[in-house]
């Protein structure tokens, strides 16, 4: 069977290429696109600020990380997945958003207020420096968790992010908002506001990293506590002015029948009463469809976790200081801010609607899969290409290395932000609000850290037997591209089911909804012939 393709006749070729959006619906998606930006600016801010903040500490490298989402991370992960539900269980999803939101912004407040200025008086490390000279070298990096207690808190909090503000909380909304064929047009879409934003956060991060000292300024000790004091209230602002849009988008939009069905809202009010976790871990595990979605989260979490600790063990070694470091991954990510604007104006809403679900899903895998082999051919090759490097090219091959690591991250990541984002939340949206709201939370919630933890573990498992990041790059490289192999077969299964799902809720539809819902939907869907 062939993959579907998806069209529209209401638009000429060129509109439904780049733009397929009819003008009344601007009211909706514009307020949607501005929130998916704001909370996506934060989201590249935190990333660049988490990392720094950890693999630039005393005593700290990239070793740490394993060691921080093994032991906390993902203990952390079920916490607030569990607040989450809890939440929803109680009050509406528009309260829900509120709350979540406030209680990330009040943390970060509060580290960059209290907790950053007083880290000296905070962290134990006379304590760490005793267990340094007794535990073994490859626990390195749990003894700095321990030692920057306060950093790793606030590594924590920015890593989860993603999966709670960006991924349960606005994705969950827009799978309840969005119709499945305006999730076909919209999806790609977001990937404008999202990768817009990385553009923006990479230059707001470039710019105030590289101020130099103020002494006037009444807060910071030295350039780079003041410029994280920035860079965190830019946080606060964008989060603030996100809860503001989502507010009026509620009160305007919501109401409004064209835009959204308030049956559904009822729908998912009366699943949401009912949710648990332990439900929701029972009906994933009962569900095949919803397994190939966990696995592809686990497996993408798991690759771009294993990858990046080597990558980023090398970036430490060549930028020690956290004022460079910040600014070199500022950079790498104003690069894949525009990388992935590119992507989501030119491929991914055309690779949807041309080559299908399947088609598109495949796409960052691939990607992974022929970055990672560059980057550790180059790796492996560092030491016996050190003489021509340094002749031909004048670079240390330390900096070559982080160079093809950097692209490596670069496509992977505008890859993650565009297709694999738009394919794996198109993903849930034929579910029903119950199948939605009782797999969503444990996939976003607790699969994605787990696809992280697995990575540590190996990580952490492969430090202790081998001491350093170098020797265990092989094995590392080794479980790197099993995953993939297998990563590339659950998406050709899940392909073969959402096709399934999306043809048949096509056919039933037409006697079921309103002319509006036609509009979107039966011209969109080409179904695929044998």
């Amino acid at each position: 069977m062939s993959a579907p393709t998806y069209s529209h006749p209401a638009f000429s070729r060129w509109r439904n290429a780049l733009w397929p959006v009819h003008a009344y619906e601007l009211k909706k998606l514009i307020p949607m696109l501005l929130i998916f930006f704001l909370i996506s600016f934060d989201y590249n801010l935190l990333r660049i600020l988490k990392d720094t903040v950890v693999v630039t500490a005393k005593s700290s490298g990239a070793e740490v990380i394993p060691f921080i989402k093994v032991w906390v991370m993902f203990p952390g992960a079920i916490l607030l997945t569990f607040l989450f539900t809890r939440l929803s269980n109680r009050f509406t999803r528009e309260t829900v958003f509120y709350a979540m939101l406030s209680i990330f912004l009040g943390y970060f407040l509060l580290f960059v207020t209290i907790l950053y200025p007083a880290r000296d008086y905070l962290h134990p490390n006379e304590t760490a420096d005793a267990l340094e000279k007794v535990f073994p070298v490859g626990l390195k990096g749990l003894i700095a968790m321990f030692r920057n207690w306060t950093f790793t808190t606030f590594y924590v909090m920015a890593e989860l992010w993603s999966n709670i503000i960006l991924s349960l909380l606005f994705w969950g909304f827009a799978n309840q908002v969005t119709r499945l064929g305006e999730a076909k047009r919209f999806y790609g879409l977001f990937g404008i506001g999202a990768n817009s934003s990385g553009v923006a956060a990479g230059c707001a991060s470039v710019w105030f990293s590289s101020q130099q000292f103020n002494e006037y300024l009444p807060f910071g000790s030295d350039a780079w506590e003041q410029s994280m004091i920035f860079l965190i209230g830019l946080i606060f602002i964008a989060g603030i002015a996100a809860m503001i849009i989502f507010r009026w988008f509620n009160k305007n939009i919501l109401t409004d029948s064209r835009f959204y069905d308030e049956s559904k809202s009822q729908n998912a009010a009366e699943v949401r009463g009912k949710l648990s976790m332990r439900e929701s871990i029972a009906y994933l595990m009962r569900s095949r469809y919803m397994i190939c979605i966990a696995f592809i989260i686990i497996a993408y979490n798991l690759v771009i976790n294993l990858v990046e600790v080597v990558w980023k063990h090398q970036m430490r070694e060549l930028y020690p200081s956290p004022i460079d470091y910040n600014l070199y991954y500022s950079h790498v990510t104003t690069i894949i801010g525009i990388i992935a604007t590119f992507a989501a104006l030119f491929v991914s809403g055309n690779s949807i609607r041309k080559g299908g679900w399947t088609f598109t899903a495949l796409i960052t895998p691939i990607i992974l899969l022929v970055t990672s082999i560059g980057f550790f051919g180059f790796f492996f090759a560092k030491g016996s290409m050190s003489d021509v490097v340094i002749q031909y090219l004048n670079v240390t091959p330390l900096t070559l290395v982080v160079f093809f690591g950097s692209a490596q991250n670069i496509l992977s990541r505008a890859a993650k932000y565009t297709v694999f984002d738009s394919t794996k939340e198109m993903a849930f949206v034929p579910l029903s609000p119950e199948e939605q709201l009782k797999g969503k939370p444990i996939v976003d919630g607790i699969c994605s850290r787990l696809g992280k933890s697995g990575g540590s573990v190996i990580h952490q498992s492969l430090l202790i037997s081998l001491a350093t990041i170098t020797a265990s790059a092989p094995y590392v490289a080794g479980f790197l591209l099993a995953t993939i192999v297998l990563w590339i077969i659950a998406v050709r299964i899940l392909g073969q089911k959402f096709n399934s799902l999306t043809s048949t809720s096509t056919d039933k539809k037409p006697v079921q909804q309103s002319s509006q819902e036609l509009v979107d939907i039966n011209p969109v869907v080409i179904l695929p012939t044998s």
